[in-house]
């Protein structure tokens, strides 16, 4: 089973600089290789150190979601490995994932537990040890719910499947990748990898977390947790890939759900002086709504396979969170 790390770059020198040495170090028997963005800093300079790192380049910057169909159209191998350039990974890191997609067909994505790269015991916002979305669509994962995030005691070693696995480090059977075409690019950057989760579970694929595997990342290096334009993303992002994946009346019905659930977190933004991010959600939404033909046109999951189940323990995390109380994922699974 060949082997290739594709780490997306864009002006990210010093990301490069400081942890691209442990995916060097780490990742023996693999392809490592940085597709450049259409950089206009010094990140080639960060190779120097390591002549058999390959440099793809880009002719400008495509996104995130651009940039890796762009990039991984280039790359012959068997298993992708989509890293972000603020990775810090470790020894091991690649054989329980490799191991799943080696000798479990039906597999199409793994990714590792992800800690903190600045607090090591500590979950990683994006994507801890594995993804899971509601009856609407909101995403949560084993370790961080909204802003919740839990210190790792070990207490979700276990692997399994999950809804959906995280863009800053994915394993993905490049058959599976070719099959339903990488990432949507009018995603442009954030929830693509949870889109593309649901459209591989909607062809008959599973996806898995391997905690054996353990990465430590940075976060936050592209756009700050607390940004507008995150959030403008992530609703959008988020409204797109419920429609594409949910089918007939549910999917009206649940969007239905969504503008008012979205509407009310427009409010508490509002309530709680931070009227940017209200603004950022009603521009989703607008943005949204002007593109929906093009959104319903653009499903192309080949061999659908119905409504793909959730894996997840709960219909609304907003439920539960909020009216509830249930703050971590283990209270979410004592909650029946």
């Amino acid at each position: 089973m060949t082997v290739a790390i594709v780490i997306l770059n864009w002006n990210g020198f010093a990301h490069l600089r400081t942890y691209l040495p442990s995916v060097v170090q780490h990742s023996s028997g693999a392809r490592i290789i940085v597709a450049d963005n259409g950089s206009t800093d010094n990140s080639r300079e960060a190779l120097t150190p390591f002549p058999a790192v390959e440099w793809l380049s880009l002719d400008r910057n495509y996104g995130f979601t651009g940039g890796y169909n762009r990039a991984l159209a280039q790359v012959e191998a068997d298993v992708y490995v989509l890293l972000n350039s603020d990775v810090r990974v470790t020894a091991g890191w690649l054989q329980a994932p490799l191991s799943r997609l080696r000798h479990h067909g039906e597999v199409a994505a793994v990714q590792p537990k992800i800690l903190a790269d600045a607090r090591p015991t500590q979950f990683e916002y994006a994507g801890a040890c594995g993804g899971y979305l509601d009856a609407l669509g909101y995403p949560y994962c084993r370790g961080r719910i909204f802003d919740q995030v839990e210190q790792d005691h070990g207490q979700y070693d276990d692997a399994r499947p999950i809804d959906w696995a995280s863009g800053a480090c994915c394993f993905v059977r490049a058959s599976s990748w070719h099959e339903l075409g990488g990432f949507d690019e009018s995603f442009f950057a954030h929830m693509e990898e949870i889109d593309l989760c649901w459209r591989m579970r909607r062809a008959g694929h599973e996806v898995w977390v391997e905690p054996g595997s353990t990465v430590h990342h940075l976060g936050g290096g592209t756009l700050a947790y607390a940004s507008p334009n995150k959030t403008y993303l992530n609703f959008r992002n988020s409204l797109a890939s419920l429609v594409r994946n949910e089918t007939g009346l549910t999917r009206w019905l649940k969007l239905l759900a969504r503008l008012a659930l979205d509407g009310l977190a427009g409010f508490k933004f509002l309530v709680a002086g931070e009227p940017v991010h209200t603004w950022a959600i009603l521009r989703a939404h607008g943005a949204f709504y002007g593109r929906l033909s093009a959104v319903l046109q653009h499903r192309h999951v080949p061999q659908i396979q119905g409504r793909a189940k959730t894996c997840g323990p709960v219909k609304s995390i907003l439920w539960q969170y909020y009216m509830r109380a249930r703050k971590t994922f283990i209270e979410l699974t004592r909650e029946k």
